[in-house]
């Protein structure tokens, strides 16, 4: 049974708000428990611990999710993908792609330029 799409996106949001707080807190614990005693430094409150961990993410990751943002990964992923729809029967690749295209409306390269005209 399919779910709505609503329902995904609000448990999408809800696990990456306990990911982020799960996060804060593991910061928080590690800096308090660590820098004051090492350097000397300030304990960090919650909010400070979110506040560095966003601001480690973009200094060393920057603003993309992932850091090869549709890179060398994008591409071995889709080589392997083409590779293993050569090595098909014609019969397996036709069923392949009528299920994911039930699935979730994927057009293939191939199809993409075709014009079906039923009678």
């Amino acid at each position: 049974m399919n779910r709505p799409w609503g329902f995904k996106i609000v448990k999408f949001i809800v696990l990456a708000l306990i990911a982020l707080t799960l996060l804060s807190v593991v910061v928080m614990l590690l800096w308090n428990a660590l820098i004051p005693e090492i350097f000397g430094g300030p304990v960090l409150g919650f909010w400070q611990a979110a506040g560095l961990l966003l601001l480690s993410h973009i200094l060393l990751r920057g603003w993309t999710p992932w850091r090869h943002h549709n890179g060398w990964r994008h591409d071995r992923w889709r080589k392997r993908f083409e590779e293993k729809l050569a090595s098909m029967a014609p019969e397996e690749r036709e069923r392949f792609k009528a299920e994911w295209r039930n699935r979730c409306g994927i057009s293939f390269p191939e199809e993409a330029g075709k014009q079906t005209s039923k009678p």
